[in-house]
């Protein structure tokens, strides 16, 4: 885990709409002007891609649907309907439960392992691949 997180208040049954993945919306070139990919620094943004034309930055403007953190075994998954994201159940959730979903961020070049590593996931479960990439097909 990564940031904050968001945890439910009280139990959610599984198939509920939760939260809009919001902010502001820019080109891929755009997104990638403001956070250029360094390296030398661990990969951190609000970004998420709709397609290959729109980004959100949820750091403007954006929700509290931004601190839902990635799982390799989420109970949330995120859907892409209309040109938003939403953030839905997969599952039901306990009580003070931690809601994630799985980032499965993909990369156009190969995912070596120095490219893993610099996108790595911490979040503990027994299923984890120990990168927020997701396995290429």
């Amino acid at each position: 885990m990564q940031g904050f997180g968001a945890f439910a208040r009280a139990g959610i049954p599984e198939g509920v709409r939760l939260i809009e993945y919001a902010g502001e919306r820019l080109t891929p070139a755009q997104a990638d002007a403001r956070y250029p990919d360094d390296d030398a620094v661990r990969h951190h943004t609000f970004l998420f891609a709709i397609d290959d034309d729109v980004v959100i930055d949820a750091a403007v403007n954006g929700n509290d649907a931004r601190w839902i953190n990635h799982s390799c075994d989420p109970n949330c998954d995120a859907v892409i309907e209309d040109g938003r994201i939403w953030i839905e159940t997969i599952r039901e959730i306990e009580p003070g439960e931690e809601l994630a979903y799985d980032y499965a961020y993909m990369l156009e070049e190969r995912h070596t392992p120095a490219a893993k590593k610099r996108f790595p996931c911490h979040c503990g479960a027994a299923t984890c691949r120990s990168t927020i990439l997701a396995k290429k097909r």
